[in-house]
């Protein structure tokens, strides 16, 4: 369920001029004394990595077909739990017992003004040893409501609030009608949400050629970008409501948990049929389309005039499920800290793939594995951890974050107490460093990243990441911006892999890490994510394979050995200012052009170009946005400022002093846990910290400080003021239980 990333060229990249660093002599939570055995841990761990051995096991566990309750998901997580074993880890398998639906009936045809059946099926390449296995999952969208409805099509770009606004302005209603929308720009489950929020009966979601096919390059075999017959399965969860077993919510899913009766009565379901299909089905439906020209950034890469409809084309599409109750496989490996064993370090990575899932996820997870072989092998050298490393493969994180979820919440109050940090990788490929997370893990993240050497390019990691940065600003003072920053700054988190629980429920610090941005992506979520074109086109060599596990197992080993654990919770201050000041600019930005709007509506007469005779309906006039009160929100921020940089000093003499620091450093981990909502997110309290959230409706995308932001987008400006006051109590109430730490 990674996200993808953007694929980039850079043009004499390193012939930027970077600002010059080096290594720090300390690492951050060490002493110089402490640091210098630090690095030559790091070092003795590094040279256990091997790139062949991530590649073995990459086309090992991609061999065949691995969905959660399939026979190579329990055969996978034994082995994985066999391979933890040798390793010397105390390891078991966690089962849960969870809902997933299978599809039964799968049906799509167009009824008129022609007929045409839809293929959905990929077929077998000779190039790809992989494709066409007994045991592959069709295409088909996971929690899809069963359906067999018929109706008038309707195109709606990518199915975002906005393309509806379009459409409203057009006199198009998609009410009783079934909606086609491409993929790209939100999480596919967004689409299906808007469109039964506007009264569809059904969605269809395609993948343009545009998007990742032979617009962007050679398809599959002879490229690695989709072709014709290439479809992305995938999760239609409403995970914005809360990800993982839809009939456990805020429960571990034992055999004991209390369930909700009917998986038609989760409020994370849809209650519409949805079904993705490739751009050659897809091609008939929207050349048949009559009704306006779609607008031009509507327009996709298939050789037709892009119209809306609807008209006479019309659809029938019928889906039904076996919506089975299913065992859900978690492999946990621990060793024990010699020091601390009930403080924490918790690494994972899911297993179990839509198909074969060489890609996503396990090339992210062959590199963990080979980080657990070299952690093992200095164990038996002799060396033993401070805190409890704790190594975890999910299963079903592809429906919905459902093996890492349920572990979480099942044992929610332990990890409370005891998670120092959740870091997670997902899929893996050739490219820049991604990372995210916790913002008072910045400092420690940018010196990792100042230590690895990027394998294609031999500078730092940071360095390769910087020059993307750079290259990319728009304009030159945007550049120049850039150039002087001088420490690698982590992404907020969203959702789509399985960090959510920790972070997001829990509020246990968290990193998600991987590489990518360079290999094409058309094989997302379809028979050819197999080792055959992961070894072609994603990384050849394994090397960014070797690069995950350096940086994932630093930063774990960081966090194991640290004196005094590494959180600055300064840069988090500075964080939380900048998104103050987006708010404040968001809030402005409205207001002036709703003003805007509403004049040129008032003197405006809207006509379609294509045809004068046809007229827009003008939409209506929109309320005034109001005077928002920030100051709560400030003065919270002023509160932490102090706090924070009191903090600094009590750190620093602290670490001067030596000794114990074993109370501190618990209250430093638990810090994070003071920014919760006593009540959770409006209308989905699952969601609990007060600045990360997946945005409601783009899914994977993050909306930070989510409850101000989003009731300022959707213009409730009584729930705005609300939020902002909720949100300052939970930064004062971090800021006070900082000043309680210098005590």
């Amino acid at each position: 369920m990674r996200k993808t990333f953007t694929k980039i060229v850079i043009t004499g990249l390193f012939f930027l001029p970077l600002r010059a660093h080096a290594q720090t002599e300390t690492i951050t939570g060490f002493t110089t004394i402490t640091s210098g055995t630090q690095k030559q841990l790091e070092s003795r761990f590094d040279q256990q990595l091997d790139a062949q051995n991530i590649g073995a096991a990459i086309k090992t566990f991609s061999a065949k077909p691995h969905h959660i309750s399939s026979a190579g998901s329990k055969e996978y997580a034994t082995l994985i739990e066999n391979k933890l074993k040798s390793y010397g880890f105390d390891t078991r398998i966690e089962t849960y017992t969870v809902l997933f639906p299978t599809p039964i009936t799968r049906v799509l045809e167009m009824t008129g003004p022609t007929t045409f059946k839809a293929l959905l099926k990929e077929p077998l390449l000779k190039e790809d040893a992989t494709s066409g296995q007994q045991g592959q999952l069709p295409v088909y969208n996971a929690w899809s409501a069963d359906g067999d409805v018929k109706g008038d099509l309707v195109f709606v770009n990518y199915g975002l609030p906005q393309d509806y606004e379009e459409l409203e302005k057009l006199g198009i209603d998609v009410k009783g009608k079934i909606v086609i929308a491409k993929y790209g720009r939100s999480w596919r489950g967004i689409k299906p949400k808007v469109a039964q929020e506007h009264g569809a009966i059904g969605c269809i979601i395609y993948s343009d050629p545009k998007e990742d096919g032979y617009f962007q390059g050679d398809v599959y075999p002879k490229g690695a970008f989709k072709n014709e017959y290439g479809a992305q399965r995938g999760s239609v969860m409403d995970m914005v409501i809360y990800p993982g077993d839809p009939l456990t919510p805020g429960v571990g899913a034992t055999q004991s948990a209390t369930r909700i009766a009917s998986h038609n009565e989760a409020p994370n379901l849809l209650k519409i049929p949805v079904l993705p299909i490739s751009y050659h089905d897809a091609e008939p439906l929207l050349k048949a389309l009559e009704g306006p020209v779609a607008p031009p950034d509507w327009r996709g890469a298939l050789p037709f005039t892009y119209h809306i409809g609807p008209g006479k084309t019309k659809v029938h599409l019928k889906v039904a499920f076996d919506w089975k109750m299913v065992p859900c496989y978690d492999v946990i490996g621990m060793i024990k800290g010699s020091k601390l064993p009930d403080e924490w370090v918790i690494r994972g990575n899911h297993h179990d793939a839509w198909v074969n899932g060489a890609g996503d996820p396990v090339s992210g997870l062959a590199a963990m594995l080979e980080e657990a072989k070299s952690i093992g092998a200095m164990v038996k050298g002799g060396w033993k951890p401070t805190r409890t490393l704790v190594y975890c493969a999910w299963d079903g994180e592809e429906p919905g974050l459902l093996g890492s979820t349920e572990w979480a919440e099942d044992h929610g109050a332990e990890l409370q107490q005891k998670c120092v940090v959740y870091i997670n990788s997902d899929g893996n490929e050739r490219g820049f460093l991604e990372a995210g997370g916790s913002h008072a893990l910045t400092k420690m993240m940018d010196e990792v990243a100042k230590g690895i050497t990027d394998p294609q390019t031999k500078v730092s990691v940071y360095d390769r990441h910087k020059a993307r940065e750079v290259v990319s600003a728009a304009g030159t003072k945007a550049k120049k911006d850039v150039l002087a920053e001088t420490t690698m700054e982590l992404d907020a988190l969203g959702s789509g892999s399985d960090f959510s629980t920790f972070l997001q429920h829990l509020g246990i610090p968290a990193l998600n890490l991987g590489y990518g941005g360079e290999g094409p992506g058309g094989e997302y979520h379809s028979i050819y994510d197999s080792y055959d074109l992961y070894k072609r086109f994603k990384d050849p060599t394994f090397a960014y394979g070797v690069a995950l596990a350096q940086t994932a197992g630093h930063v774990a080993l960081r966090m194991s050995e640290s004196e005094l654990l590494p959180f600055d919770f300064t840069d988090l201050y500075k964080t939380l200012q900048n998104y103050t000041t987006e708010l404040q600019t968001l809030t402005e930005t409205m207001r002036d052009n709703t003003a805007i709007e509403n004049k040129l509506l008032s003197q405006s007469k809207y006509v379609l170009a294509s045809d004068p005779s046809k007229t827009f309906i003008a939409p209506k006039a929109k309320d005034e946005v109001p005077y928002i009160d920030f100051s709560p929100l400030q003065n919270a921020l002023v509160t932490l400022q102090k706090s924070t940089d009191s903090l600094v000093g009590v750190i620093k003499k602290a670490n001067a002093a030596g000794g114990n620091h074993d109370a501190l450093n618990k209250q430093l981990y638990q810090a994070e846990q003071q920014l919760l909502l006593k009540n959770g997110l409006p209308r989905r309290n699952w969601y609990r910290h007060a600045i990360y959230a997946p945005g409601f409706y783009t899914g994977y995308g993050v909306k930070t400080m989510p409850g101000i932001r989003e009731a300022i987008e959707q213009r409730d400006w009584k729930e705005a003021q609300e939020q902002i006051g909720l949100s300052a109590e939970a930064i004062t109430k971090l800021a006070a239980y900082l000043s309680i730490i210098m005590r």
